[in-house]
């Protein structure tokens, strides 16, 4: 779990019954949210942290841990792993950019409507070809159908994805 600490974030390891984390699981699951994600916003709403910067700064870690992550499975040639974890951090930049502004992504419409927005915004329509780089890369995830190349080439669609809009956070 990721927990918010004077303005940083530091790492944190919390036991839970099985039953508990199953529930858990689930839930983050049904929203489309990772577990970390889902656990830091209940306890962030748990003890009332409204403020913008503080959630922008979540999804803005775990972006970063999630793009870490892809990229030593990639190193292990681990496409569908390394393919789910490069959505995940496309998805978290793009909620750390919503979440500045005081808005909350909770579905893949939503996020989809917010990369529109910006791309339009920004008058970039590479924005928008990068995100779709990313959304292959959840596809991947679930039919295993790319081939290592590709995932390769997309993952580095996205590190962009991530520059672009980490610009925008500054």
């Amino acid at each position: 779990m990721l927990a918010m600490c004077g303005g940083q974030v530091d790492v944190t390891t919390i036991a839970l019954p099985r039953k508990v984390l199953e529930v858990l699981e689930r839930r983050s699951a049904a929203e489309g949210r990772a577990v970390e994600e889902f656990v830091s916003d209940a306890v962030l709403e748990r003890l009332g942290i409204a403020d913008p910067e503080a959630r922008a700064e979540l999804h803005l870690k775990l972006c970063e841990k999630y793009i870490r992550e892809a990229e030593e499975l990639l190193a292990k040639k681990d496409y569908v792993q390394a393919s789910e974890k490069a959505w995940g951090a496309a998805a978290q930049i793009v909620k750390a950019v919503a979440a500045r502004e005081g808005r909350e992504l909770r579905s893949h419409g939503e996020l989809h409507r917010e990369v529109a927005r910006i791309a339009k915004e920004l008058g970039d329509e590479e924005v928008r070809m990068l995100w779709q780089s990313a959304g292959m890369l959840h596809q991947n995830f679930y039919e295993n159908w790319l081939p290592g190349e590709m995932v390769e080439g997309n993952i580095r669609d996205v590190k962009r994805f991530i520059e672009k809009l980490r610009q925008l956070l500054k």
